[in-house]
């Protein structure tokens, strides 16, 4: 069941990544956190992502403006390290706080606890159009950049504020496009030197027993054909059913992870 939900969410996220408002993280890594400890599942995540991002960098990444990569990725790139250290610092905590639903212990980790309380946040990007709408002038790339990375490394979920900023950066379609795949690279890259040296070895007996890896592989794949999807069978198309319905469910998920029930 986990390989057939991972698969379906990379295969349709991905797929319509590049045209909507959320990002494959965003969507995952909720998903990968129903089957594995929250620090494990954005570490897969960010696996799936990055491998999804070089495949889809070959297939758009041309169109990059560097200057803009450069003002908005290399700051980024920073902050993502940061976020990511920050992060397994919270995995390496206690948790402050457990309770019973009926015989099962649901425990509050201040993991849980952040990264819940983020996904309630950028829900809020898919439910309110005030926050859909939300842009930033050019001359902040560089803060845009950093809130993006820190995100990036410290939940995964970036992809909302690195849109909000660059859209404003006078790029034409393909290179808006192109420029955010780059710097997603750059970001994923980033965190995942902290994840790896951390998250993997720190938990690596539920990695091994769990079989994260084949889910990895799985959902990487299917992202893949996702990406080829999107990039050559959709145009321009509205999805706003699609984002409020996926708005309300990581509204629900976030509160259920940061609760401890998940």
């Amino acid at each position: 069941m986990a390989y057939f939900i991972i698969s379906a969410v990379a295969l349709v996220v991905s797929a319509l990544t590049l045209f909507s408002g959320f990002g494959l993280g965003t969507i995952l890594m909720p998903v990968f956190a129903l089957f594995f400890p929250v620090s494990v599942a954005v570490a897969a995540t960010a696996v799936v992502h990055l491998a999804n991002n070089i495949f889809k960098a070959a297939l758009v990444g041309r169109n990059a403006d560097a200057g803009v990569l450069l003002r908005f990725a290399l700051p980024g790139a920073v902050a993502a390290l940061i976020g990511a250290w920050l992060l397994t610092g919270l995995d390496a905590a206690g948790p402050p706080a457990a309770y019973r639903i009926g015989g099962r212990v649901c425990e509050i980790t201040y993991v849980k606890l952040v990264v819940g309380a983020l996904i309630v946040f950028f829900s809020l990007f898919e439910l309110i159009p005030r926050f859909e709408k939300l842009e930033f002038d050019k001359r902040y790339l560089p803060l845009g950049g950093a809130l993006s990375g820190f995100f990036g490394g410290l939940s995964g979920l970036q992809g909302a504020l690195r849109s909000a900023f660059l859209i404003k950066s006078g790029l034409s379609r393909d290179r808006f496009i192109g420029t955010s795949v780059m710097c997603a690279v750059v970001v994923d890259v980033s965190r995942l030197v902290v994840y790896g040296a951390v998250f993997f070895s720190r938990h690596f007996d539920v990695v091994k027993e769990k079989g994260v890896g084949g889910l990895v592989l799985a959902g990487t794949l299917a992202a893949f054909a996702g990406s080829f999807t999107g990039a050559r069978l959709l145009k321009k198309i509205t999805l706003k059913t699609l984002q409020v319905i996926v708005g309300v469910m990581l509204l629900l998920l976030g509160a259920a992870i940061g609760a401890g029930i998940v």
